[in-house]
């Protein structure tokens, strides 16, 4: 990918080209708004002189994505090995790889240790197990700030009832077993959930964190997660990241000068990197008019995009065939044997079969979440970048859902 002057925008016209191209569904990323998000970030938190952002990389593990962030001097969260071997493919130094897990096994932790990752626990079974086999490597901390913050129940992962991180109640057990086992906790980190736009939750979470950070001599970074809202309509609220910017900095540099060294501020955004980049793009299949409403059926499910049914997410749609004539109200749905809706009750200009509608903010969480449920295939993914478009993977075939199957001929 060589970079030109001829940055392509994706305007209505240019995505339908790319539809008949490539074919629908098809989800299309515009990497230079991935890059524009990265520097953002940079800029917004340039008063702090050591950060690191990590791409939490769950929220889209395409491995040109991780490329470019990667290009960009960025560093990865992961969740599971399999993230972090993708990073290592990708081209990551491991030294830039963090790995957080929730509920796996201590075998795979082990398994990452030896990959050379970092690592952050957020239970006491595996941090005593980990320091006594392992006490020379120094591990993280994840912590349950007790925090309720987030767009929805189900992102909501700070709170007392989380399954999330090790209680801020159980620091006392936390140093009873470093000084049994010697290890050395060389960070603190939290998340306290996604779409988070009362920046006052998140400045509290980071007080509590910091004070858990007091507890010990041997903190090199302070991890504050990420879980930034962006704006998925017009008008929409979002997280006031240049405010954020001014309150944590200010925050954590003051900490630094109490601390007496210089620490490592990181933030593990996934959404707000990619979120916005992502368009999906479906043929209209049916058009069905019932008493009450008229359903627009597309060619794609909740097997593509889970996260309206999952999450009751909103995600603006447009009918980007038709954008002169007046609007009808429409409920978008899927071709999926389930109740299966993109959007309720939403005006778009008139939809006709054969017409392609664009879900917006379908980067993140989207192709990432998909499965061949109703056994269809996957979509295909294209990536614009510097006044070009690239086939990033290719949509599935018939062939790709046998691939892994045994005929045992009974």
């Amino acid at each position: 990918m060589q970079p030109n002057k001829n940055t392509l925008n994706m305007d209505n016209q240019h995505l339908l080209s790319l539809v008949q191209k490539h074919g629908a569904p098809l989800y299309v990323y515009d990497a230079n708004k991935i890059e524009s998000q990265y520097k953002r970030m940079i800029n917004v938190f340039s008063g702090v002189k050591n950060l690191k952002i990590n791409y939490a990389i769950k929220s889209n593990t395409n491995i040109n994505i991780l490329k470019i962030l990667n290009r960009l001097n960025s560093g990865t969260d992961c969740v599971s090995i399999q993230e972090v071997k993708l990073c290592i493919h990708a081209g990551f130094d491991v030294k830039d790889i963090s790995y957080t897990p929730n509920g796996v096994s201590y075998e795979e932790i082990v398994e990452v240790k030896k990959l050379g990752a970092k690592i952050t626990l957020d239970n006491l079974h595996n941090l005593e197990k980990f320091g006594t086999d392992f006490p020379n490597y120094p591990v993280a901390i994840r912590m349950n700030p007790h925090v309720m913050a987030g767009g929805n129940a189900k992102i909501s992962v700070g709170h007392i009832d989380s399954k999330f991180g090790i209680s801020v109640s159980q620091i006392d057990s936390i140093l009873e077993i470093v000084s049994t086992t010697g290890i050395t906790i060389n960070g603190v980190h939290m998340h306290t959930g996604s779409d988070i736009s009362n920046i006052e939750a998140f400045v509290e979470a980071t007080e509590i964190l910091l004070e858990i950070a007091r507890k010990f001599d041997t903190i090199e970074f302070i991890d504050l997660g990420s879980g930034f809202k962006v704006p998925y309509k017009t008008g929409d609220t979002e997280t006031d990241l240049e405010k954020l910017g001014v309150l944590l900095g200010g925050s954590f540099n003051n900490f630094c000068k109490e601390y007496g060294k210089e620490l490592t501020l990181i933030f593990e955004p996934g959404k707000f990197l990619v979120s916005e980049a992502g368009k999906f793009l479906a043929t209209v299949n049916v058009i069905k008019e019932t008493p009450n409403i008229t359903f627009a059926g597309i060619d794609s499910g909740l097997n593509h995009l889970i996260r309206p049914m999952m999450y009751d997410a909103y995600q603006h749609i447009t009918n980007i065939s038709n954008t002169t004539s007046d609007e009808q109200e429409y409920s978008i749905v899927g071709y999926i044997c389930e109740t299966d809706t993109f959007g309720s009750k939403r005006n778009l200009n008139l939809v006709s079969i054969g017409d392609v509608l664009c879900i917006h903010n379908a980067g993140a969480y989207c192709f990432s979440m998909a499965s061949n449920y109703n056994s269809r295939f996957k979509p295909a993914e294209v990536m614009l970048y510097n006044g070009s478009d690239y086939l990033i993977r290719e949509r599935e075939t018939f062939e790709d859902l046998l691939k892994k199957q045994i005929e045992v001929g009974l």
